[in-house]
C-alpha cells in the first residue's frame, strides 16, 4: 500500500484539507498515546499526518558521590515505525520529518531506504534544532549541515543515485519533498529576503511543497505568500497553526518559535484567570484565523497538536 503523494492529494481536492502533526511516543510509551491524539480527529477526514523527527540530547545524571554523569538519550525514537503504524493501521498517508542533526548521511540514506519499502510517499525535511543547551546548530561530522542538504540527498535518491556509487542497477525512490516556510523568517537568517533566496533554492532543488512555521497575523502569511509567489516559488503553501493553550507561552512561543503574538491576542489571554480560559481564546483566535485563510483559498489547514487533540477538535468542528 503506497501513500498518495501530498501534491496529488492537493490537485485532486475541491476543497481546503484537513491535517496535524504529531509526535512520537515518548520512550517507554505505547502506540496508545499516539491512538488518543489520532481517533478524535478522524471524522474530519484528515488528508495526511506529520511525524516529527527527534535527534539524540545529551542529559546529566546526578550521581550519589556527588558528581555527575553525562548520558545520551532519544527521548522520542520511533518515527519510523510509527509512520509505519499509522500507515498500514489508519489508511491515512503519513508525512515523516527527517531532520541534520544526529544523523549521518549514511543514517539518513539508510531511513530513507526503509520508507521507501513502507511505501511511504511523503517527506518534510528540516535542519532541525540545536541540541538542548548548545547556542548554534552542529551537524554530525559525517551529516546535513542544513535542509537544503537534505533536499538535494533525496532528490539524488529519486534519481537512483546512492552514496556508494559503486551500485548498479539502483532503484530510483519517489519521495515528495515537503520543506519548512517562515512568514516570520527563521529565526537565524538576517533578514526575510535572504530566508526566501535560501527557499528559493529548495524548491529549485527538488522541494514541491510548503509548511508554513505557526503564525498568529494571517496578514504575515498573505504576505508571505505574496511575496514566494513574485520570487517564482510556485508551489503549494500550507499554513501551520497551533493554537495558544497557556499563559507560559505569552513568553515560551515568541521566544522558541521567533513569532510575534499580535496585541489583541495578548490583550484577551490577560483577561484570562485559568489556563482553560486561555486554551478557550486560543481555539477563538484559530477559528478565526482559520476562517480567514479558507476564504484565502489555502490547499491545507495544518495544525501543529503536540499531541492534544481537545482544542484541535474544536477549531476543526467550528470550520470544516
Amino acid at each position: 500500500m503506497s501513500d498518495i503523494k501530498v501534491t496529488e492529494h492537493i490537485n485532486k481536492a475541491d476543497k481546503t484539507l484537513f491535517s496535524f502533526e504529531l509526535l512520537p511516543p515518548l520512550k517507554g510509551q505505547n502506540f496508545e498515546s499516539v491512538q488518543r491524539t489520532i481517533d478524535p480527529l478522524l471524522e474530519f477526514d484528515p488528508a495526511f499526518i506529520n511525524i516529527t523527527y527527534h535527534q539524540e540530547e545529551v542529559v546529566y545524571e546526578n550521581l550519589s558521590n556527588g558528581l555527575m554523569k553525562k548520558k545520551t538519550v532519544r527521548k522520542r525514537p520511533g518515527t519510523v515505525g510509527i509512520s509505519a503504524a499509522i500507515k498500514f493501521r489508519y489508511g491515512i498517508p503519513v508525512v515523516p520529518h527527517m531532520i541534520c542533526g544526529g544523523f549521518t548521511k549514511e543514517d539518513t540514506e539508510n531511513a530513507l531506504i526503509d520508507l521507501n519499502f513502507l511505501g511511504v510517499k511523503n517527506l518534510l525535511l528540516v535542519r532541525g534544532d540545536p541540541q538542548p543547551g548548545q547556542k548554534n546548530f552542529v551537524p554530525e561530522k559525517e551529516g546535513n549541515s542544513h535542509s537544503l542538504d537534505l533536499v538535494e540527498q533525496v532528490a539524488r535518491l529519486n534519481n537512483g543515485q546512492y552514496m556508494d556509487q559503486s551500485l548498479q542497477n539502483t532503484t530510483t525512490t519517489d519521495f515528495c519533498i515537503g520543506v519548512a516556510g517562515y512568514p516570520e523568517k527563521h529565526m537565524e537568517s538576517p533578514n526575510l529576503e535572504s530566508d526566501l533566496h535560501f527557499l528559493k533554492k529548495k524548491v529549485d532543488a527538488g522541494a514541491s511543497y510548503i509548511v508554513t512555521q505557526m503564525f498568529f497575523d494571517n496578514q504575515k502569511f498573505f504576505d508571505f505568500v505574496k511575496t514566494c509567489r513574485a520570487k517564482g516559488i510556485d508551489v503549494p503553501i500550507i499554513p501551520g497553526l497551533k493554537p495558544i493553550t497557556s499563559n507560559k507561552q505569552l513568553v515560551s512561543i515568541p521566544k522558541t518559535f521567533n513569532v510575534d503574538l499580535p496585541e489583541g491576542l495578548v490583550k484577551e489571554m490577560l483577561k484570562c484567570k485559568t489556563n482553560d480560559e486561555i486554551k478557550q481564546v486560543g481555539v477563538e483566535w484559530s477559528i478565526q484565523q482559520s476562517r480567514e485563510l479558507l476564504k484565502f483559498g489555502v490547499p491545507v489547514l495544518h495544525f501543529y497538536t503536540m499531541d492534544k487533540a481537545d482544542n484541535i477538535r474544536k477549531i476543526a468542528k467550528a470550520v470544516f
